[in-house]
């Protein structure tokens, strides 16, 4: 049996602490180099900038820290696995052997795609593959207006490169935990129907997938957290079982801790059945324990086979768009923005209704009695969207300059676009897995073909049970819920989701008695007419909440203020609720109000 395997993470976006993979490789013993630099929004920005070079649809960062890595991970022999190819990982692979030969070095450089299909979709349609979108099973009509499609691929195509002795494997449209799951299948030479251990290496993939919010970063309870102003990214130790220690360098800033793991497991998931191409990781099924200090011990993860679809991310061009918020400074709140909308649409050339989109709304972020000016502050905000560039250009901006001397007391502008801009539109579908095979590239040698498909099997998995204790009653005292509970959230598509979990198992059991969907769409009111998916995991002592359809049609066409429902979370935990009174006496954690 091999020894377990170390793989890091050195970035959790494209954009991420360019260090990162110097303090990884030069900070502590490691097997792999890996990271994340892809996202839905990321490929419409890769899209974007291949439209206008051809061949540029990668994360150049990348390339960047190979540049400063690549001979310390040869030495020591480190593999490199990354999703950094994006669009274009075949010019990826070249740019970083561009760097190799200017280094003086010669890796093995390898590249997966099969990945994008733009240039299939025709053909697809016209064999009676229709991907149908995954929220409302419509299918694909007018491919031509899209930009990106590209399917999610699994970690098999991955594997077969670095068993031809690729020292740097370079994907496109992987999952994210495609990367530390392949070389982990490779190094322990997991068959596809080992369910069990790969979903225990899905799980340490999605764990350690957006680097520092798995040692500290964007966590609840940060004040507990020492070093955060420099937190070190993570690791994830995984065994031939599965089971996986998460850590991260001596002496760097952050934690790993129970609560740590916990957040980031509720990052961005829908059911406990966590889907992908290679396995169904049973979130419903994960222990965690805390091994040592900084190190936190998954285990009894169970896995179930994929489906027989995989999910494709696709992109499209919405138009244009033109964003501008008003202050509305002390007294008449109401009256200014009601006189201010109104004088707005007298000064534009266009009507409302002449426009594809309008969003108009009032932010109440002033206080009463404000102490500073700032307090004294709400915002009108405005939102139009349209095909024509022209249409939500300069009119606009002439619109609102109009009003400067000519409307509301107090009268500036918080934000202006000062021009229209693009704004891309996300819509997830699905393919059959079969037709979309792996294509493994080895620079300066041959290619294969890894298929996609999984093999067919029935896995009965029964959820881990929660602890069992009973609902704390007694008196009861408002505050914030946060004291008792933390939180992440994220986007899926146009969806969001908010993860909620307890650190002591009386919390747990209040938690999960107290906030049903009916309760938290009383919390949060912008939720309130919207479909909302409860799912418990009592063995983390968390609940997962899906909210349909809060960030209309995907991160970049959102209008809300935070369009990655990022702050969602953070915001719950600040509304006030009645929590008994023993569960802020039992000595369980808490955090400060």
């Amino acid at each position: 049996m091999a020894e377990p395997i170390r793989i890091a993470n050195c970035s959790g976006f494209y954009g991420d602490r360019l260090s990162a993979a110097r303090e990884m490789v030069d900070g502590g013993p490691i097997d792999v180099l890996t990271g994340d630099w892809l996202a839905e929004l990321t490929m419409l920005i890769l899209a974007r900038t291949r439209a206008k070079r051809p061949g540029a649809g990668y994360a150049r960062t990348f390339v960047t820290q190979m540049e400063q890595v690549m001979g310390t991970c040869l030495d020591r022999g480190i593999k490199v696995v990354s999703n950094a190819g994006g669009l274009d990982p075949d010019h990826c692979a070249e740019a970083v052997a561009d760097v190799a030969a200017k280094l003086g070095l010669s890796p093995t450089i390898a590249y997966v795609n099969g990945d994008d299909l733009i240039p299939r979709l025709d053909d697809l349609l016209a064999a009676g593959v229709d991907l149908p979108d995954m929220a409302t099973g419509e299918p694909l009509a007018d491919p031509g207006r899209f930009v990106s499609a590209n399917a999610y691929l699994g970690c098999w195509g991955i594997v077969d490169a670095l068993e031809r002795g690729a020292d740097i494997v370079i994907t496109g449209r992987t999952t994210d935990a495609a990367v530390v799951c392949g070389p982990a299948a490779w190094h322990h030479g997991w068959e596809r129907d080992d369910w069990d251990a790969l979903a225990g290496a899905v799980v340490a993939g999605h764990v350690i997938e957006c680097g520092t919010q798995a040692t500290g970063g964007n966590y609840s309870f940060f004040t507990e957290v020492p070093g955060l102003t420099r937190p070190g990214f993570p690791w994830a130790e995984i065994a031939a079982d599965g089971s996986t220690v998460i850590g991260k360098h001596d002496q760097t800033g952050g934690e790993v801790s129970v609560g740590t793991v916990t957040s980031q497991l509720l990052y961005e998931i829908g059911s406990p059945a966590y889907l992908g191409p290679d396995v169904t990781a049973r979130f419903d099924t994960i222990q965690l324990e805390q091994a040592a200090p900084d190190r936190v011990r998954i285990h009894a993860t169970k896995g179930e086979p994929p489906p027989s679809t995989l999910k494709v991310s696709m992109n499209e061009l919405g138009g244009f768009r033109y964003d501008l918020s008003i202050a509305l400074t002390g007294l008449d709140v109401e009256a200014k923005a009601a006189l201010v909308e109104e004088a707005f649409w007298i000064a534009c050339p266009n009507d409302p209704d002449d426009f594809d989109a309008v969003e108009s709304r009032l932010v109440r972020t002033d206080k009463a009695d404000p102490a500073s000016n700032e307090e004294a502050v709400a915002q009108w905000c405005l939102t139009v969207k349209d095909s024509d560039e022209h249409k939500v250009g300069r009119g606009i901006f002439s619109a609102m300059t109009e009003l400067a001397l000519a409307s509301i007391p107090g009268f500036f502008a918080v934000k202006s676009s000062g021009s229209a801009r693009p704004f891309g539109v996300h819509r997830s579908g699905l393919v059959p897995a079969d037709l979309v095979p792996q294509h493994v590239v080895v620079l300066g040698g041959d290619r294969t073909v890894v298929e996609s498909v999984a093999p067919e099997a029935v896995v009965e998995v029964t959820p881990a049970d929660g602890p069992g204790t009973p609902v704390p009653d007694g008196p009861t005292v408002a505050v914030p819920l946060g004291r008792i509970a933390g939180a992440r959230s994220g986007d899926k598509g146009g969806d969001a989701n908010l993860g909620v979990f307890a650190r002591s198992d009386a919390a747990w059991a209040w938690l999960d008695d107290h906030l049903t969907t009916d309760r938290l769409r009383e919390l949060l009111p912008e939720a309130a007419g919207l479909q909302i998916e409860r799912h418990r995991l009592p063995a983390i002592r968390s609940l997962n909440f899906m909210l349909r359809g809060l960030l209309g049609e995907g991160v970049a066409a959102s209008t809300r203020q935070d369009g990655q429902a990022k702050s969602l979370g953070e915001w719950l935990r600040a509304r006030i609720v009645d929590v008994p009174e023993s569960l802020l006496e039992d000595g369980a954690p808490v955090a400060g109000t």
